[in-house]
């Protein structure tokens, strides 16, 4: 079975709305697009390495189909700064027709029933899955227990409005750090791996 990674950039306050440019996503009066931004333009070799190894995985992509579009838009004129996300296949999730011609090895999935079907189905190399942005998939994916790992960079701000991650649907659910950097910025950029489910007990017991 092929596991599905969500990465998300997100605030201390859990809002994933927007952070790439002031234009990417401004529903319900959101006004602080691009918050992401200062924290990642001046280099810092160790989390450069670190995305670099997220990103350099070869994995295929599922995105929903705002976030499909945009990328369609982008990458595949700018695949030096990804390299190989041109050849991987991307899957995007949406129930009307969408332009595929545009980026290649595109390939539209209806429901969630197919990316169930994804999911179970041998890839070629054993490919895992990345979810990239995608507010509105990603939520569905951890409502019904769909994600293996959540690749998250953790920004120092809080923003008090936006949409957030963690927000409809989500299940109880446990995961375990499995690799971690801080950044010369204050990012904290966590991967955790599904694991099990949520244990409770008494402090002091």
């Amino acid at each position: 079975m092929r596991k599905i990674i969500v990465l998300e950039f997100i605030t201390l306050d859990g809002v994933m709305q927007s952070g790439g440019n002031p234009d990417e996503d401004t529903s319900g009066g959101f006004k602080y697009g691009g918050w992401a931004t200062p924290y990642l333009a001046d280099a810092d070799p160790a989390a450069d390495e670190f995305v670099a190894k997220q990103l350099g995985s070869k994995a295929d992509l599922l995105l929903g189909r705002k976030t499909f579009e945009m990328f369609a838009s982008f990458w595949p004129a700018h695949a030096d700064m990804w390299p190989g996300v041109n050849d991987v296949t991307k899957y995007v999730v949406s129930g009307s027709e969408v332009k595929l011609d545009g980026w290649n090895n595109s390939v539209r999935l209806k429901d969630l029933a197919d990316i169930k079907k994804l999911k179970e189905y041998p890839a070629r190399g054993g490919a895992d899955i990345q979810v990239h942005g995608s507010g509105n998939l990603a939520q569905t994916l951890l409502k019904h227990d769909l994600v293996d790992e959540l690749w998250l960079k953790i920004l120092p701000i809080t923003l008090g409005q936006g949409k957030k991650l963690f927000d409809h649907g989500t299940i109880a659910a446990a995961f375990t750090l499995t690799d971690s950097l801080v950044s010369s910025k204050g990012v904290i950029l966590a991967n955790y791996r599904r694991s099990g489910e949520v244990k409770t007990g008494t402090m002091g017991a």
